[in-house]
């Protein structure tokens, strides 16, 4: 099997609970993958076979230590290739995303240390994703979905999703960054906080943010 296919699967199934606990349906990682039912079941079965994952007929798939090891691996190069071509090379963070996806198969070892160490070793992404260290760990802050904040919750950006640029740009253009501080007025709206003890303005996000965007807890 190429290695590209393995690791597209590997990702996926790792992406699925970084945000969340639930582990992915074979029907979800087919959607997600834009893939025939038939053509993931036949590939989940031999990704068991290699001691990647683990997965019972119709049940959930899960990551084996092995699998979580190489998936953790290839997402560290997706996301230090991100914040380098964001960091170095002026793209935006809506930009970012299809680039990475090829470099990350074509880069050596050593070139991503030496990006690694050029960026000063950075712990997030440009979205706010945790980048793996070379051990597969990653550090993460309880967090909340911003549907999911309760009015009046104040807490830190930590994430936008990237799936989006369409969204990735709107809330750009709003003025909310991963790392800035907000009050919660709804699930699509948030208040800036600019740090000076006052209250900034409000801006309103599209509906699609309320799944998208996490706060600390």
């Amino acid at each position: 099997m190429p290695s590209a296919a393995i690791d597209d699967y590997l990702k996926t199934i790792y992406h699925h609970t970084e945000w969340q606990d639930e582990r992915i349906t074979p029907s979800q990682l087919a959607g997600e993958l834009g893939l025939a039912p038939s053509s993931v079941t036949e590939m989940v079965q031999k990704l068991a076979a290699q001691g990647l994952v683990t997965h019972r007929p119709y049940g959930p798939i899960g990551l084996t230590e092995a699998g979580e090891l190489r998936a953790a691996a290839i997402i560290r190069r997706h996301r230090l290739i991100e914040t380098w071509l964001v960091g170095e090379f002026g793209y935006a963070w809506d930009e970012v995303h299809d680039e990475a996806e090829v470099l990350e198969h074509a880069i050596s070892d050593r070139l991503l240390e030496g990006i690694d160490e050029r960026l000063g070793r950075p712990r997030f992404d440009p979205h706010g994703d945790a980048i793996p260290d070379a051990a597969g760990r990653v550090h993460r802050e309880p967090f909340v979905l911003l549907g999911a904040a309760s009015p009046g919750h104040v807490g830190r950006v930590l994430r936008v999703s990237d799936r989006d640029p369409e969204l990735l740009r709107a809330v750009e253009i709003a003025g909310v960054a991963v790392g800035a501080t907000v009050t919660v007025t709804d699930a699509a709206s948030l208040r800036l906080l600019p740090g000076d003890g006052t209250d900034g303005p409000e801006v309103v996000l599209p509906g699609a943010a309320a799944g998208a965007v996490w706060l600390t807890a």
